[in-house]
């Protein structure tokens, strides 16, 4: 249910509000971890190859649908913290609207040109068939992933993380078995994988859905609600279109990383698609504050609340780079033994690979979690500019990276490429939100007033096992000249 993160200390509600987004992400890699044992023991090493070489390429287009939905979702937040139950439901329906027209595009335009695209990465031919497969199909559910995220980021921005958890967790339980079966008895090879994804993907798109109807009354859109204007969607494009465009820069630099994968064989692609899914395993927590840390942000900001978003990114950092720090030793010690759950033996080439990348990406975890953490921040604030720039940072040092690095050292140059693609971004994410840091500090923390109330849903325990829903009202804060909008256009 909806959850103010306007209010208790900073720390605490950002880490119990990123538990729950931990937990998603740890079963979304763990559903990942699953695919990739299925195909890699049932099909072998080169459908595991095949897979992987798809990555980059869904990450390009999908990644960027990702973004997109979670840029709609900020203006949400910060109508929810101002207690603006109208400006919530106007923007919930922008959004819609968007993302069904996103959702079209990216359904039609997509399959088509998957088989060019990864020849022109230089797919080893023998990769070529189940990863065009892998790709078409995966795009062709496309709209299915773009709504359950764009659900996920709406019941997420009114501070529920709990309900999405739940439906992630459903779709991922399903998603596994459907892969064991669509895989195993059915034979229907990557194919199999790519649908069961969507399939399960339209089921959390359902059980969103009927959340919603029966659960938040106040995302029930009415008629009126749809009468969205210009500066309606210009506002969500403003934030949405950033968020997705660097989302897509970061992609564009995976994109040439794989590039330099496919010149070096199978078992380097497969090495590094290996320990891409146990490295997912260990970001999870870091990505998971960041996420925490835009929507703290936007909901203290739409509840002028200056001094709890200063306050807050500063303790989150450091529970980033701590969180950093004690995965990095636990990704380092333990990586080897991970990796070989997924190829089994007779690739002892593809471990060495994957550990070694695994070293190098851990050494900078540390530096990965200040990157979320205040990219995530300055996003919450209505940053667009300097989140942007960043990707294209990364974009430039891990291209450098892999192109360079990787033709003078081989494979340990391409894994070079994400920890110096981090330090890059936070060379500039540390200026910046240290200048909105100053900002923050000159702005005034205005009072509650009362005024007219709005009706929000609550929980209420019963036997600590079960809830019951109770609408209650509560004074809101009145928006008065905004005094955030030289922060907001930065």
């Amino acid at each position: 249910m909806a959850t103010s993160l306007t209010t208790g200390r900073p720390w605490r509600v950002i880490l119990s509000f990123s538990i729950p987004l931990l937990l998603g992400n740890v079963v979304q890699q763990m559903y990942q971890f699953a695919d990739a044992v299925v195909v890699g023991r049932h099909l072998g090493v080169e459908s595991l190859a095949a897979v992987g070489a798809t990555g980059s390429l869904l990450f390009l287009l999908i990644g960027f649908a990702w973004g997109l939905t979670s840029g709609f979702a900020i203006p949400i937040a910060q109508a929810f913290g101002a207690g603006d139950g109208a400006a919530v439901r106007r923007s919930v329906a922008t959004g819609v609207i968007l993302t069904g027209i996103t959702s079209v595009v990216l359904t039609i335009v997509a399959p088509l040109i998957a088989a060019p695209v990864l020849a022109l990465l230089q797919t080893p031919a023998e990769l070529m068939p189940e990863a065009t497969t892998f790709t078409q199909i995966s795009f062709i559910g496309a709209s299915a992933t773009m709504f359950f995220n764009y659900l996920s980021a709406i019941i997420r921005a009114i501070g529920d993380s709990r309900t999405p958890l739940i439906f992630l967790t459903v779709s991922c339980a399903l998603n596994v078995g459907l892969v064991v079966l669509m895989v195993g008895p059915l034979e229907w090879g990557v194919g199999g994988a790519a649908l069961a994804t969507v399939v399960a993907q339209a089921v959390s798109v359902a059980l969103c859905l009927e959340f919603v109807r029966r659960r938040l009354p106040m995302l029930h859109l009415r008629r009126a609600d749809w009468h969205v204007t210009r500066e309606d969607f210009r506002e969500h494009l403003r934030l949405g279109l950033p968020m997705g465009f660097q989302a897509s820069i970061i992609a564009i630099g995976t994109l040439v990383v794989q590039v330099a994968l496919n010149t070096l064989g199978s078992e380097a692609v497969a090495a590094y698609t290996t320990a891409s899914r146990v490295d997912g395993l260990a970001v999870a927590f870091l990505s998971s504050l960041g996420l925490a840390s835009s929507m703290y942000a936007a909901q203290n900001l739409g509840g002028r609340r200056p001094d709890r978003i200063r306050r807050g990114v500063i303790e989150g950092t450091w529970m980033a780079i701590g969180a950093g720090v004690a995965l990095g030793a636990l990704i380092i010690a333990f990586g080897a033994p991970m990796v070989r759950l997924f190829v089994g033996e007779g690739s002892d080439e593809v471990v060495r690979l994957a550990h070694l990348m695994l070293i190098i990406n851990g050494c900078g975890y540390w530096a990965l979690g200040v990157l979320f953490v205040l990219r995530g921040a300055l996003q919450g604030l209505g940053h667009t500019l300097i989140p942007t720039v960043t990707g294209v940072v990364e974009l430039v040092m891990r291209v450098g990276a892999a192109l360079v690095l990787g033709a003078m050292i081989g494979f340990e140059g391409v894994a070079l490429s994400n920890p110096l693609a981090w330090l890059g971004a936070i060379a500039l994410l540390v200026p910046a939100y240290v200048r909105a840091h100053r900002d923050l500090g000159r702005m005034p923390v205005d009072p509650i007033e009362s005024t007219e109330t709005s009706t929000m849903a609550i929980i209420g325990p019963t036997d600590g096992s079960m809830v019951v829903d109770a609408v209650v009202t509560q004074p809101v804060r009145v928006i008065k000249a905004s005094r955030f909008a030289r922060l907001k256009r930065r």
